[in-house]
């Protein structure tokens, strides 16, 4: 949060020099990573099942709707609680979107105390019971889909490395049931999700080729990860014909009430931006849909935050590409852009205190007609102003404090 201030006040100081961006390059044929979406956790056992009206907003994608194209589910270790997770599950896959579970425990006849760094009583799987806990997740697995919900994949462990009130993992303990017990799930196998992208729960499945093979998506949790730790040189090295998601976040904060604080809110997008662009990643997942500081609101009502989001999860939909763009072809302006179903978009921000007047140049392709939303203090996702492409480039007006997503067809 301080740093965010920080940028905030830096950005202020120079905002002089923001009046125009030099020119943002937009190579089509430069591809980086296929995008599989943006979403969030559905969680009725800790706050409450999404009501018929939310899993619309959530998970439709016209007006007033977010656009979401992935659920995570969350495991109770107690089966009999599983139900919970089915309305909104049906829903979600009904409107198209992939679906995940997590895992915060293993049922408890799993499961032994132990003593973890002074502190007793901390919980961790039983060594006898590996082979029994992978059980329980293909029975989750099962559970789903003879009640007409197919997961797209399942975590070993949510947050095996900050474990305070749940299971903890070693990267040893981690390493030896992906190599030796992993492969008898019946779905694709996410792991470690560590709290905040700590690369030492990741390395050694990274390093042992049967536990890499029984991997199919490796999944990251952003938590106070710097942005100087999103890029993973070891999976780029090692990952390939792997998935990189980022399975849970919340950002900036968690405080209360701030889903609609503004500019803060601008953060989200700044911090998608980081993940697609730094991180590479094929997914951008929020903790809570609904939540007080969500993209989602108590009463239901899209946030400020969420509106973030949705300049992502509205148009950059699954299967689409990431392509290169200049990302920061002006002080305080950040862009990013993909391509799919014969169009590009481009989601571009500008964190200054004013506006900039910023062009964008395709390469290796071009556009046509261009169509623009635009979330700002005082505008929510409002369609903004139409413009041309003439000689590969159009130039835009980039409001102050802003995000603004430009969509247009491919020629």
């Amino acid at each position: 949060m301080a740093d965010a201030s920080a940028k905030e006040d830096m950005l202020e100081t120079s905002m002089a020099v923001s009046a125009s961006g030099g020119d943002a390059a937009i190579n089509l044929a430069a591809q980086k990573q296929l995008i599989r979406g943006f979403g969030g956790i559905n969680h009725p056992a800790w706050i409450g099942d999404l009501t018929a009206a939310q899993r619309e907003t959530a998970f439709g994608n016209g007006n007033n709707q977010l656009g979401f194209t992935v659920l995570r589910i969350y495991i109770d270790e107690n089966r009999n609680n599983w139900s919970r997770e089915l309305a909104t599950a049906k829903k979600a896959k009904e409107k198209g979107a992939i679906l995940f579970a997590s895992p915060w425990n293993p049922p408890s006849n799993m499961a032994e105390t132990f003593t973890r760094d002074g502190v007793t009583g901390q919980k961790r799987l039983r060594y006898d019971k590996y082979a029994a806990y992978a059980q329980h997740l293909n029975d989750f697995v099962s559970f789903m889909k003879n009640n007409g919900v197919e997961l797209y994949a399942i975590s070993v462990q949510n947050e095996p490395d900050y474990a305070h009130t749940w299971t903890w993992w070693t990267p040893t303990e981690l390493l030896n049931f992906m190599k030796n017990y992993a492969g008898s799930i019946n779905c694709r196998v996410i792991a470690p999700e560590s709290f905040s992208y700590m690369k030492n729960m990741s390395d050694p499945i990274l390093n042992d080729s049967k536990a890499l093979a029984n991997m199919d998506i490796l999944g990251a949790h952003l938590y106070g990860t710097p942005e100087s730790g999103f890029s993973y040189p070891l999976f780029k090295q090692k990952g390939a014909n792997k998935e990189l998601w980022m399975t849970e976040v919340y950002y900036p904060n968690s405080n209360n009430n701030s889903a609609d604080l503004w500019p803060e809110a601008l953060e989200v997008s700044y911090h998608i931006h980081n993940a697609m662009v730094l991180g590479d990643f094929q997914t951008y997942v929020w903790w809570y849909i609904r939540r007080q500081y969500g993209p989602m609101k108590e009463d239901g009502t899209i946030s400020k935050r969420g509106y973030n989001m949705a300049h992502f999860s509205k148009f950059v939909r699954p299967g689409y590409v990431r392509v290169d763009a200049d990302r920061n072809p002006a002080n305080g302006v950040y862009v990013s852009a993909y391509k799919g179903d014969n169009k590009a978009v481009i989601v571009a921000i500008n964190k200054n205190a004013t506006a900039v007047s910023q062009k964008f140049t395709f390469q290796n392709g071009t556009g046509g007609s261009v169509s623009s939303w635009i979330t700002d203090g005082s505008r929510n996702l409002a369609a903004g102003s139409g413009y041309r492409v003439s000689g590969n480039s159009f130039t835009a007006q980039l409001p102050a404090r802003s995000v603004t997503t430009f969509v247009t067809d491919l020629s």
